[in-house]
This record gives structure tokens, C-alpha cells and sequence, in this order.
């Protein structure tokens, strides 16, 4: 007996310091005191996982993805991977949220935005325990899918550049690079930091998208202040281009945003073009339109960013590294479910038109571009770069529908 008192005594004391903290923080802030508010504790039989997702799950499972982006099958292997990262331990003062629950609200607030109050009210969980988790589980999606958003090895480099030159007639291209404003609150204290050129507050997003409207490298976090030609310099994607990022010869194809490299192909600018460069001109834009289209895809599966998105700016980072994540493991794994047919800009080359795909209807606001990164100075040895793929584009690299497409 002395012995079992002994022990009852060294656990005791083990756990009640932690007993002694949750008490005086329960009492200390006003905010996690919502946890006891009646309807709340009603989670597990009206909050939405148990009084509508489980339904969905085996009657609609349609309506499931349509909400959560993502088909049952694909959920339950992302919950599956995450939990032991996410899934805390009951308490003796409370039950720990289900994982389960943590997911399904994150995915909710990336899928439509809503705010925490409009979270709490569905999920019924405390805005001050989803402000908790929310980064939580969006770190945990991100290393979960890491190998979605990597730097291609070299096999990869070149089932990209295969992409572009068999589906996109730009040989030599290993991808498309934009940058998009996403759209914030103003930090407190911040002044005009991230104020942009538009008149609000962002931070820059620079991406490379494949072949297949894949991100492949990320380049999250300039201050929307910033000029764009410095956003662009100073990026850490600049510094890797620099530095042999892609394979010899290889080089990615931009708007006129950006300034010609041998590295970063963009569009002859002015209006007394030659036929060669119009032809030019229309290639690059076929081959540039896949990120854009990425882009537009992004902000209308993941409609967080078509508004202004109210958290902190670290949080704001992992959203967007997450979304991107997401993006990618869902093209990859559920490509006939997350790309719908029609869903992105079609070609008729015959006719000489193109078809916009419903992400550009669906969206209400578009994620705004970057400007002009463009001096007028450019390197005799990238120009000749340019030329020599305008020559061959009006030579033997010709397709038989460009003169249609440039009159």
C-alpha cells in the first residue's frame, strides 16, 4: 500500500504543475474561457465533422469534395500522415480536439476563406483554439508533401523541358515564372511596409510552374512595398538562377515583366514587330499562359486568396506553402477529379481561338500581378538567345497554326 501511495504521489506531482498553468491560463485569458460556453461543448454531436462530413463521406461524397477540395480518399490519407503531428492529449480539464476536426477546419479555410467566427460557429471550436491550430496543421501539411514542391533533379529537369517541347512547342523551356501580390491586413505596427503599388497590402509570391501547371519552386514573403524590380532581385529565385538552378542551356519563359536573360525568355515589347517576332511572341505566350493558369487554378480551388487574408504574416506564409503543396499532390494524385475538363485555357488551333478556362469565371478577385522588373538593358548574348528561337520558330521549329494565331 505505502508503495501504490508512493507512486499516486510522484505522478501527482508530475502533473500538477501542468494542472496548476491551464487553470491560471483559463482564468488569466478571457479568450480560451469560450470553450465553455454550452453550445460548443455540443461539438461531437452538432459541430459539422460528425453532423455533416461523416454524412457526406458515405452518401455525397461529391458534396464532401466540392467543400474540402479533395476527394474521401485522398482526406483520409492526408489525416492519416498528419495526425501523430497535430493530435494533442486530453486533459484532465478538457478533451483534446480530434484531429480530424483540425483538418477539416483548415481545409475549410483555405477552400472558402470564411472567417474564425464563421469556424467556430460550423466546427464549434473556440476562435482563440483555431488561431492555435490552424498553423499547426498547415506545417504539418507542408512537410507531409514536401516532395510535391522540391527543386526537380535532373530527371525531372528533363521530363519538364520534354513537356514544354511535345505539348507546348517550346523546346529548351524548363518552366514559366510569375509573381503574384497576396493580398493582407496590414500587420499592427507596420505602417506601410507591405503597402503596395495597387493602394493595399500584400506580400509577393514568385513561382516557377511546370509543364503540367505544377509549382515547382516557391519564393514567398517580399514585402509588397517593395519596388517589383527589387522584389525580383532580391529573391532567393534570382540568386538560384544565377547559380546554375536550371540545367545547361535551359532557361524559363516570362512576361514582359520580367528583364531578358539568358536564363528567362520574354516577349519582343513594342508595335512594329516583324512577322518572326509576332511568331515569337505567340510561342512564348503559349508556353507563359501555364502559369497563369496555375495561378488562376490556385486562387479558385483554394479561394483564401480572394480576399485579404487577416492573419499574422508567418501564418500567411504557410497558407500560401500549403496551398501550393496541396496543389501539386492533387494534380499529381487526383488529376481527373481536381482539374475538371474545361477548367483551363484550351486552344483551338484550327479556328485560331481559345476557350478560357471556368477558373477565370469562378474567380471574383484574381490574385494581382507584379509589374514591370524590366530594364531596357539586356545582354548581347540573351538577345541572341531570343533571336535565334524566333528564327527557328519561323524555320524549321514551325507548327502549322502560328500565322493563324498572330493575324
Amino acid at each position: 500500500m505505502d508503495r501504490k501511495k508512493k507512486e499516486f504521489k510522484r505522478v501527482f506531482n508530475r502533473l500538477l504543475p501542468d494542472i496548476i498553468k491551464q487553470l491560471w491560463d483559463l482564468l488569466e485569458d478571457e479568450d480560451r474561457r469560450i470553450w465553455t460556453r454550452t453550445w460548443i461543448l455540443r461539438r461531437t454531436v452538432l459541430g459539422a465533422t460528425n453532423s455533416l462530413f461523416n454524412g457526406l463521406q458515405s452518401e455525397d461524397p461529391k458534396e464532401f469534395k466540392a467543400l474540402l477540395r479533395m476527394t474521401v480518399e485522398r482526406f483520409e490519407t492526408l489525416l492519416e500522415n498528419i495526425t501523430p503531428y497535430i493530435q494533442r492529449q486530453d486533459t484532465i480539464l478538457r478533451e483534446a480536439i480530434p484531429a480530424k476536426v483540425k483538418l477539416q477546419v483548415t481545409l475549410s479555410y483555405l477552400a472558402a476563406g470564411i472567417s474564425y467566427r464563421y469556424l467556430q460557429a460550423f466546427y464549434r471550436v473556440s476562435r482563440s483554439a483555431i488561431s492555435v491550430f490552424i498553423p499547426e496543421v498547415l506545417d504539418a501539411i507542408v512537410n507531409y508533401l514536401e516532395l510535391y514542391v522540391r527543386i526537380p533533379d535532373h530527371n525531372e529537369w528533363q521530363e519538364i523541358e520534354d513537356g514544354f517541347r511535345t505539348r507546348w512547342n517550346f523546346p529548351g523551356c524548363h518552366g514559366a515564372i510569375d509573381g503574384k501580390h497576396v493580398l493582407i491586413d496590414a500587420p499592427p505596427n507596420s505602417g506601410s511596409e507591405y503597402f503596395n503599388y495597387k493602394g493595399s497590402n500584400s506580400i509577393v509570391l514568385l513561382a516557377v510552374v511546370d509543364h503540367d501547371y505544377c509549382f515547382r519552386y516557391l519564393n514567398v514573403g517580399a514585402n509588397g512595398r517593395n519596388s517589383d524590380a527589387g522584389i525580383f532581385r532580391q529573391s532567393s529565385l534570382r540568386h538560384s538562377l544565377e547559380n546554375n538552378l536550371l540545367p545547361k542551356g535551359g532557361f524559363l519563359v516570362g512576361d514582359d515583366a520580367f528583364a531578358l536573360k539568358t536564363y528567362l525568355l520574354k516577349p519582343y515589347s513594342g508595335t512594329n514587330l516583324t512577322t518572326t517576332q509576332k511568331i515569337f511572341n505567340y510561342r512564348l505566350s503559349r508556353a507563359r499562359r501555364i502559369v497563369e493558369n496555375g495561378f488562376g487554378i490556385l486562387a479558385s480551388r483554394f479561394q483564401i486568396f480572394q480576399r485579404r487574408i487577416p492573419t499574422d504574416v508567418d501564418t500567411t506564409d504557410k497558407i500560401i506553402r500549403a496551398s501550393c503543396a496541396l496543389h501539386n499532390w492533387l494534380r499529381k494524385t487526383s488529376s481527373s477529379t481536381y482539374f475538371r475538363r474545361g477548367c483551363v485555357d484550351e486552344e483551338d488551333t484550327d479556328s485560331g481561338t481559345i476557350t478560357e478556362g471556368s477558373w477565370r469565371r469562378e474567380l471574383i478577385n484574381n490574385l494581382p500581378n507584379i509589374t514591370d522588373h524590366n530594364t531596357n538593358y539586356a545582354g548581347r548574348v540573351a538577345r541572341d538567345l531570343r533571336n535565334k528561337y524566333a528564327e527557328y520558330f519561323s524555320g524549321p521549329g514551325a507548327v502549322p497554326w502560328q500565322n493563324r494565331m498572330i493575324n
